[in-house]
C-alpha cells in the first residue's frame, strides 16, 4: 500500500532533550488524523517536521513517496496553522492574505481570497487593522490563510483556539466537507475531546517522545 505520509524511525532532539524517539507511523490520503497529548509531548514538532519547518535529527519522512527528510523546499500544496498566526499588524486581514498569497507557488485569485475569509466568518472588505482583531478573529484569519491556496494537506494546531461555540461548529462542518468533497488530508491537534471525536478518522497519542496509534478511542487518552 502506498501511504500519503510516512515517518520511519524519526527522532528529534534540541540540545540534550530528545523530543521524539524513533517515531514511525503511516497516514493515508483524504482522512482527518488527530494528534493528542499533553503540552510539550511533541505534537507541534511533528507538524513542523511534516511542513518542512524543521529537519529530523534521525530517520526519514516521506510525503507522497517523496523523501522530504533533507528537502530544501517546502512541500507543495500544503496549508499550515501552527501556534499563534503571525500577520502584519497595521494591515487589514485581506491585505495580509494578498501579501502571503503573493509568496505562494500556487496563487489564488482575489475572489478565492475573499471566499476564504467569508468561509471562516470574516468580512473581506473590512479595513480594520489586524492589531485590533480579537484572538478569535486572528485565529479565523489564520485558518483563512491556511486554506486560501486550496491545499491537499492541511495541518492545524489548535485551530479552534479563541473561537466561539457557533464558529467552532461551522469550522467542524467545513473541515469535514474539505475531507469528504475534496479529499483533503487534515492533521489536527486539539485539547478539545469533542473536536477529536467529531472530526477524526484515526487518532495518535503522544507521550514522552513516543507516538501510539489509538484509533478512535478519544475518551481513553489524555488531551
Amino acid at each position: 500500500m502506498s501511504y500519503y505520509i510516512q515517518f520511519n524511525q524519526v527522532s528529534k532532539s534540541f540540545k540534550s532533550e530528545e523530543v521524539l524517539k524513533d517515531v514511525s507511523f503511516e497516514l493515508e490520503k483524504g482522512k482527518i488524523y488527530g494528534f493528542v497529548g499533553r503540552n510539550g509531548s511533541g505534537k507541534t514538532v511533528i507538524f513542523k517536521l511534516i511542513s518542512g519547518l524543521m529537519r529530523p535529527s534521525a530517520g526519514e519522512i516521506f510525503l507522497e513517496s517523496q523523501n522530504m527528510t533533507h528537502a530544501k523546499q517546502f512541500p507543495k500544496s500544503i496549508g499550515v496553522l501552527i501556534e499563534t498566526p503571525g500577520f502584519i499588524p497595521h494591515y487589514s486581514g485581506m491585505k495580509n492574505l494578498k501579501i502571503l498569497n503573493g509568496l505562494s507557488e500556487k496563487l489564488a485569485s482575489a475572489e478565492t481570497l475573499e471566499k476564504s475569509m467569508e468561509l471562516v466568518g470574516l468580512d473581506p472588505h473590512n479595513k480594520k487593522p489586524v492589531r485590533t482583531y480579537s484572538l478569535g478573529m486572528r485565529q479565523k484569519l489564520g485558518i483563512a490563510q491556511a486554506i486560501m491556496n486550496s491545499p491537499e494537506l492541511l495541518i492545524l494546531d489548535e485551530p479552534m483556539n479563541g473561537l466561539d461555540e457557533e464558529s467552532v461548529k461551522k469550522m467542524r462542518t467545513f473541515f469535514t466537507q474539505l475531507k469528504e468533497e475534496h479529499q483533503v488530508t487534515i492533521l489536527l491537534a486539539s485539547h478539545n475531546k469533542e473536536d477529536i471525536q467529531v472530526l477524526c478518522d484515526d487518532l495518535f497519542e503522544l507521550s514522552k517522545g513516543t507516538v501510539k496509534r489509538s484509533g478512535q478511542g478519544a475518551n481513553e487518552v489524555a488531551i
